[in-house]
């Protein structure tokens, strides 16, 4: 396709919500056009051209406003050469974050679907968009961040049993957790509800496993990312952040093993280097060790003091079947009560100098107040 975009019809809906005083997070630019496209594609000149059309547009009907709604684009699937161009004609601070989309499983009616999810080198596959993306922002000299602004994993509306059951929350907080990692700044999950990766069903409206995996995330993960190396089996994934609201960290532990429970033990790099000796005895008995910090900052100890306790909010399926709808919280059913309120997310109190137990086909937020991180005082 080419030709400038005709803006008219966008103009006036703009228009309207103002004038109705509906409060606007952001205005996003087309959907699934770039790189080769989804059906048609519109060449990167032409899309700068358009963004910035946009932008004329969005600040003119907002000029008296004192804020105005964020310019997104291109809501498609990345495309290094492609993505690069729209950013650097964009560039400093016409186009607020770049979009883009993530169905990296395949279709919904692929069968082999669960494989993929517990196979790390496939969720490892996405590790090349999101370092990508994050070199060419930082290279273009542009305030333009980054995000995911829509993810389902698998396309045409998922499979029912898996994209809203128990066994997805493996691949969804894993890209909450790789997202973060590489500076992306907002995921947006496709979707609250429709199809069947909605997280709420879609008949009863009660919320699917991956709604509790969002809402344990937004509460206990923190902003600030912790650089997280795991020794140990790729059956583990691991991530940190500083801890939402509270002192310390919080770790996130997915087991994608259904044979074995892992314990782990958590220590910065600078204690793990001192206590070598010590982490090598460990390793024939299963002991790992997550080592946790931060490039901007060094490092800290991490020494526990004696009656030092750790929350852990251990996630597993309703009679240890991955394709349950229905999400444990420490063995408890997470259900809504018969007005619709959400049940108390509670942790467990664990002794903190106690390993991590990480049970086959878990997963596990650990949130350790007395870890001391510099970047997270």
């Amino acid at each position: 396709m080419g030709g400038p975009w005709d803006y008219t019809n966008a103009a006036a809906l703009i228009r309207y919500t103002v004038i109705r005083g509906y409060q606007i997070h952001g205005w996003e630019l087309g959907n699934e056009l770039s790189g080769s496209g989804v059906g048609t594609r519109i060449g990167a000149d032409q899309y700068a051209a358009d963004v910035i059309a946009l932008k004329k547009v969005v600040d003119d009907i907002y000029r008296s406003n004192p804020s105005k709604p964020l310019i997104l684009a291109p809501g498609g699937f990345f495309d290094p050469a492609w993505f690069t161009k729209l950013i650097v004609r964009t560039r400093p601070n016409l186009l607020n974050a770049i979009t883009h989309h993530i169905y990296n499983l395949g279709p919904g009616r692929d069968t082999h679907l669960i494989g993929k999810i517990l196979d790390p080198s496939t969720l490892d596959g996405m590790i090349g968009t999101f370092s990508n993306l994050q070199g060419i922002l930082k290279s273009a000299g542009t305030s333009t961040v980054a995000w995911v602004g829509e993810a389902g994993g698998a396309y045409n509306s998922g499979r029912h049993l898996v994209t809203d059951a128990f066994v997805f929350s493996f691949w969804y907080l894993d890209q909450l957790g790789m997202s973060a990692k590489y500076d992306t700044k907002s995921y947006c999950r496709q979707s609250l509800i429709g199809g069947n990766y909605g997280l709420l069903n879609t008949t009863t409206f009660q919320p699917n496993p991956d709604y509790y995996s969002a809402l344990l995330w937004h509460r206990l993960m923190g902003t600030k990312v912790l650089a997280t190396k795991f020794s140990g089996t790729n059956k583990i994934r691991s991530y940190a952040h500083c801890a939402r609201n509270s002192t310390g960290i919080t770790l996130l532990l997915i087991n994608l093993s259904g044979n074995t429970t892992t314990q782990v033990s958590v220590a910065t790099q600078g204690a793990v280097a001192a206590h070598k000796h010590s982490a090598r005895k460990h390793i024939g008995r299963k002991f790992r060790h997550v080592h946790v910090h931060d490039h901007a900052h060094g490092f800290a100890g991490s020494a526990v003091a004696a009656g030092a306790m750790r929350d852990e909010y251990h996630l597993t399926p309703k009679d240890g079947n991955l394709q349950s709808q229905v999400m444990l919280l420490n063995g408890k059913a997470l259900a809504t009560d018969p007005a619709g309120n959400i049940p108390r997310l509670e942790a467990v109190k664990v002794n903190a100098a106690q390993p991590i137990a990480v049970a086959p086909y878990s997963i596990v937020f650990t949130r350790i107040s007395h870890f001391n991180v510099p970047a997270c005082s």
